[in-house]
């Protein structure tokens, strides 16, 4: 004999508690009881069990997403890829980075961008804000907008370096924070020149 639903009440956080044949069965998020259709007096046959299943994996992919949005900023492949090492199917991870960047929630450019401008502000050159968003698993079109959009590297050296003698120690560190050789050889030589 199929289940019936004889049950549906909504509970705090956004979950439903579910009565199959007048006995309390299970808890769920209240998105996937209305994705999946459940009312009362509906019964929970076979397809429509595998279609609660299905949605209840697209709703963990979404709040893990949501979770993971909430520590950091993330990439739509960094998002993929924390999904997916956290064991959601490839149909649900795909579903709710689809809701997220409906959202606005999850959107490469602006990634690239906010951390372009933040690593730029604490004195990374060029080459160390693009290799930081390819870790990110940023877009290169993103990640070269992004870094385009930024003060001229060597503005950002100038300033950097603006109060201290300019030392071998001083431009290793510049390089070392992703400064081109030519960013280095100006500020170098500019300094050479007012001494």
């Amino acid at each position: 004999m199929t289940p019936t639903v004889t049950a549906l009440r909504e509970r705090k956080g956004g979950r439903v508690a579910v009565e199959l044949d007048g006995k309390p069965w299970r808890v769920l998020p209240v998105d996937a009881v209305v994705r999946a259709t459940l009312s009362v007096g509906r019964e929970l046959d076979r397809a429509k069990a595998r279609e609660l299943a299905r949605e209840l994996r697209r709703a963990g992919a979404l709040a893990a997403a949501k979770r993971s949005l909430a520590a950091s900023d993330r990439s739509r492949h960094e998002m993929e890829r924390r999904l997916a090492r956290a064991g959601h199917s490839a149909a649900a991870r795909e579903e709710a980075i689809r809701a997220l960047e409906r959202a606005g929630l999850l959107d490469d450019c602006r990634v690239a961008e906010a951390r372009a401008e933040r690593l730029a502000r604490r004195g990374y050159g060029d080459a160390a804000i693009r290799a930081d968003l390819q870790r990110r698993l940023v877009p290169a079109d993103a990640a070269a907008d992004a870094v385009a959009a930024l003060e001229p590297e060597l503005d950002r050296a100038r300033r950097s370096v603006t109060g201290q003698s300019v030392t071998p120690a001083l431009i290793r560190r510049l390089s070392s924070r992703g400064f081109s050789r030519e960013t280095l050889e100006e500020v170098a030589s500019a300094f050479a020149q007012d001494a």
